[in-house]
């Protein structure tokens, strides 16, 4: 048998289908979220919350993330096509069909409204909410140049959630670390909308770059870079951590303020740098010193 005909059998279809359905969801991105709200899970427990907690909420997360990410290049798909950034996707070269990314929302939505069923009735309850938020945010581009910030609380649900998880309750420091991810995430999508400025004037896709340009966005991303690093601090006092939340913190920052020295409003060329792509590196060091300083 051929090695194209071998690819037509079940598990040849899966062992094509899976990679493209993974890299169509990005989910390598996960890495980014999944720290934040293990944060959120760790604080809220004040240390391990047992392995059912923890395996639910990591079914959780990734369930509404599928959700969220396949809803996105669902809703996008036709400007994906013309964007040179997105153009060398899966679904705008034709690698996986609208059908099967429609068919991920559908699987990610069942696993994530189960998950929240294992935890307690509030995460039920209120996930609904969730999933409509992470699929609407989506639309927001096509409205108003704020879109960046619907996208930065869409990633902002998954530590209050994590803390809803644990506890049953939303206590006013989840909401402050939400708020850290928020503006974190927000002011990283502000920059990442630089990069498309040219493709939104054309298409008349929304955006903060295209509204008031790329100087005032570089700006913009660093005042909020700036209020979620002010944001985590005010959490570690608040929670009176120990300082091994602090010198997670402070390694944190360091990294984020060099990343945001890296970018000029004449010079975007490190946006593309490994330390853009690899951003998850930040939010992974400050679950671990997060965890050191509950732990220890």
């Amino acid at each position: 048998m051929s090695a194209a005909n071998a690819i037509k059998t079940p598990a040849g279809i899966i062992a094509v289908r899976v990679p493209r359905y993974l890299a169509t969801i990005r989910i390598w991105e996960s890495l980014y979220a999944l720290p934040f709200c293990f944060m959120g899970m760790v604080l809220a427990a004040d240390g391990w919350p047992g392995w059912s907690v923890f395996i639910w909420i990591t079914v959780a997360l990734t369930g509404v993330r599928t959700l969220g990410m396949a809803a996105n290049r669902f809703i996008h798909r036709k400007e994906d096509v013309q964007n040179p950034r997105t153009a060398n996707r899966h679904l705008p070269k034709g690698l996986l069909k609208p059908w099967e990314v429609f068919g991920l929302m559908v699987v990610g939505t069942g696993v994530f409204f189960y998950a929240a069923s294992q935890l307690n009735g509030l995460a039920l309850a209120l996930s609904p909410v969730a999933a409509a938020y992470v699929v609407m945010y989506s639309f927001a581009k096509y409205y108003t140049w704020a879109c960046h910030f619907f996208l930065g609380w869409a990633l902002a649900i998954s530590p209050s959630a994590a803390w809803i998880a644990v506890t049953g309750r939303l206590d006013p420091e989840a909401v402050l670390l939400s708020l850290v991810v928020a503006l974190w995430a927000g002011g990283f999508d502000v920059v990442y909308g630089c990069a498309d400025i040219e493709f939104d004037k054309r298409f008349g896709v929304n955006s903060l770059p295209k509204r008031f340009g790329i100087a005032t966005a570089l700006w913009t991303t660093r005042v909020m870079h700036t209020a979620a690093a002010a944001a985590l601090l005010a959490l570690g006092f608040w929670m009176d951590l120990s300082f091994y939340y602090f010198i997670g913190w402070a390694i944190a920052v360091s990294l984020l303020a060099m990343e945001n020295g890296l970018l000029k409003a004449d010079d975007l060329s490190k946006l593309r740098s490994p330390l853009f792509q690899y951003n998850s590196v930040i939010s992974m060091v400050l679950l671990l010193f997060t965890v050191l300083a509950v732990e220890l």
